[in-house]
């Protein structure tokens, strides 16, 4: 007979582990059964990280995943018995009103008359103990405050006990795990664990009501609350999250479900997927627009330009080298799973900025993805077209940024738009994020190569970086985002010199937006009067040209014409400046300027196919061959235009200007 096969630490560690398991079902529910369970859980674990692959008697295969297996087992047993722990003792602790009951019949017992002599000491007494049970019952109020935290960045649940949040949300910290992942309870009463990393504590505020309709502010406020009635007044313990309070978005916070979270009990949505942070900065106003970025930006002092200067020798404005000067082109998005059932995608696509890890340094620029019926997962982007290619689906990149920042990167995020079938409510959501940093420690820039994107949020993204041999060696169903990165040509980098210090943008335009640099210095710098000269400026190109960067069929418009006229130009007219801008103002008058105000004009609106092809048509069939033009439509007999605004032809430098902020 052979000898019994000896038994390994690590297998020997496993057993134990079902043990515990089985201990947890099988026991009856204590307190103490619970907190000897946790001891034996920790005990395990301590035993478990201590183990190497040394100690194994006879070799193991996957030997760190098994031991990695055990200790997500450890981990959600430890989970369990959190949870149960707390319930057996909320259930086992005497409610305020049993604890009133009981101190009511107490005093309610008949005094002997020998009591009776006692009966004033007996009251200096009672109040003693009122107060000190009003500092304990104070005391305790601090301690629940001290408890709750509110969500720094969304967490997304991603195995059977954890807590999924989004950022804002109030928590209740029940249980601080040495491991770094507390136990919480969110405001509908779910309890599961939360990484702390995910978490800010915020000062508390108190709104007290003293029996009026009215809630007066004790100190400025304003997000989640907890209430508590005590002593007749109510107390609302609001975490402030802004200087601005706000009652209506108070009850908003406490009352709405998040659309995010429906999608995801109906299946209708993968794991991982979230709120898109990036739509939504651009939703809120045109800060993170092309069209801001493309003003003139003020220094710190607000009397000059920061990035705006004119060059006598060249007659033109002067070129500015930054730190971060770069191209970058989209090649395909793979294994990106796709909806489930009740949602439609109406877009797909990337969106790209610079970003330092804590703020986006630029504006948000977006590429739309195409993909194909045969394999949906996969993601491309500038497809071949009859004709020109539409700047939103060209991914052909640049990347401009003088920030000093050692973290400065490019943080990519795949998104989609939907539509939900049932109800026609869209929303973005995002897929996943991607964060190339571009500097190593040392300031010296990073060898360009390709990136691979895993998700994660905006501030903690979870991304691997290497080149395409260690791409090859990843496994093929992990999520990717391909990108090149490359230096730009000569002629290319003279062309983004001309640009704001901080941008990003399509390639194929970024002629055009030179030309606007140029014919904006011409205005500002050459041609004002003194340089205190602040007045409004007549110039329709300069008042609407930022207009049309966010309406890219307009700028595609545009860019097509541009193309026709300088083709017909001499080479020495090419190298003339003065002349390129008067063509460009002229070009821009006679196509784009008369489309804008324009009635016949559908409506923009993202990620409606109809809208968009409505548009298309609409606008290149004005700015094909053989149509009038500008003027002519403006000063027709049949008028198509809106009414006339002084804004269309008035620029106002100091409305529209950047003011000046720390990049470093």
């Amino acid at each position: 007979n052979m000898p019994p096969k000896r038994k390994g630490p690590l297998q020997t560690l496993q057993r134990d582990t079902d043990d515990i398991k089985r201990q947890v079902f099988d026991a009856r529910p204590s307190v103490r059964r619970c907190s000897s369970l946790q001891k034996s859980v920790e005990e395990t674990a301590k035993t478990l990280r201590k183990l190497t692959k040394a100690d194994e008697p006879a070799p193991v295969g996957n030997y760190e995943g098994r031991k990695l297996d055990e200790e997500r087992r450890l981990q959600a047993i430890r989970q369990q018995l959190q949870s149960l722990s707390l319930k057996l003792s909320m259930l086992q602790k005497p409610t305020q009103s049993e604890k009133a009951a009981t101190h009511a019949s107490s005093r309610d017992e008949p005094e002997s008359e020998d009591e009776g002599e006692e009966s004033e000491e007996e009251e200096e007494d009672d109040d003693d103990e009122e107060e000190e049970e009003q500092e304990e019952e104070d005391q305790a109020d601090e301690e629940k405050r001290a408890d709750f935290f509110v969500v720094a960045c969304s967490f997304k649940g991603e195995q059977e006990g954890d807590l999924t949040v989004q950022k804002g949300d109030l928590l209740r910290i029940l249980s601080k795990n040495p491991d770094g992942w507390w136990l919480a309870q969110d405001s509908k009463g779910r309890m599961g664990v939360v990484p702390k990393n995910f978490l800010k504590v915020r000062t508390p505020l108190i709104y007290k009501t003293t029996g009026k309709s009215e809630v007066r502010p004790l100190r400025h406020v304003c997000f989640n609350v907890c209430r508590r009635q005590r002593g007749g007044s109510l107390l609302l313990f609001i975490f402030s999250r802004s200087h601005h309070s706000n009652w209506d978005v108070v009850r908003k916070a406490i009352t709405e479900m998040n659309a995010t979270d429906v999608l995801s009990a109906m299946g209708a949505i993968p794991a991982g997927f979230r709120p898109s942070t990036l739509s939504r900065m651009l939703a809120e106003g045109n800060t993170y627009r092309s069209s801001y970025y493309i003003q003139p930006e003020l220094s710190r002092s607000q009397l000059a330009f920061k990035d705006l200067f004119w060059d006598p020798d060249t007659g033109s404005v002067r070129p500015r080298v930054t730190r971060t000067s770069l191209t970058l082109t989209l090649w395909s998005c793979r294994m990106i799973p796709g909806p489930g059932v009740g949602v439609q995608v109406l877009s797909r696509h990337v969106r790209l900025c610079v970003f330092d890890g804590v703020r986006v340094l630029s504006n948000i620029h977006t590429v739309r993805a195409c993909h194909s019926a045969k394999n949906p997962k996969t993601w491309t982007f500038s497809p071949r077209t009859a004709g020109i290619l539409p700047s939103l689906l060209d991914g052909d990149c640049f990347v401009r940024s003088d920030a000093q920042s050692p973290e400065l990167g490019v943080l990519f995020e795949l998104g989609v738009t939907y539509i939900r079938n049932s109800t026609g409510e869209r929303g973005d959501l995002s897929c996943g994020w991607a964060f190339l940093k571009l500097f190593d420690a040392s300031g010296v820039p990073v060898p360009y190569r390709y990136i691979c994107s895993l998700g994660g949020g905006p501030f903690s993204p979870n991304i691997t970086t290497g080149s395409v041999f260690h791409q090859m060696l990843a496994s093929r169903k992990q999520p990717k985002l391909l990108v090149k990165l490359r230096l730009p040509n000569t002629r290319t980098r003279a062309t983004l010199n001309l640009l704001p210090d901080s941008l990003v943008g399509s390639t194929c335009s970024a002629h055009l937006l030179a030309l606007y640099r140029q014919v904006l210095a011409d205005a500002l710098v050459r041609d004002r009067p003194t340089i205190q000269n602040a007045d409004l400026i007549c110039h329709p190109v300069l008042a609407t040209f930022p207009e049309v960067l966010d309406h890219t069929d307009l700028l595609d418009a545009l860019r097509s014409t541009w193309a026709e006229k300088e083709s017909g130009l001499r080479r020495s007219h090419k190298r003339d400046g003065q002349r390129l801008k008067g063509l460009f103002v002229e070009v821009y008058m006679s196509t784009v300027f008369p489309l804008l105000r324009s009635s016949a004009l559908p409506s923009a609106q993202w990620a409606n196919e109809e809208q968009e092809t409505l548009r298309w048509n609409a606008v290149f069939a004005s700015a094909s061959p053989g149509v009038r033009d500008g003027l002519s439509v403006l000063l027709s007999a049949n008028p198509v235009q809106e009414a006339f605004d002084i804004t269309q032809v008035t620029y106002d430098f100091l409305g529209a200007a950047r003011r000046g902020v720390e990049t470093t």
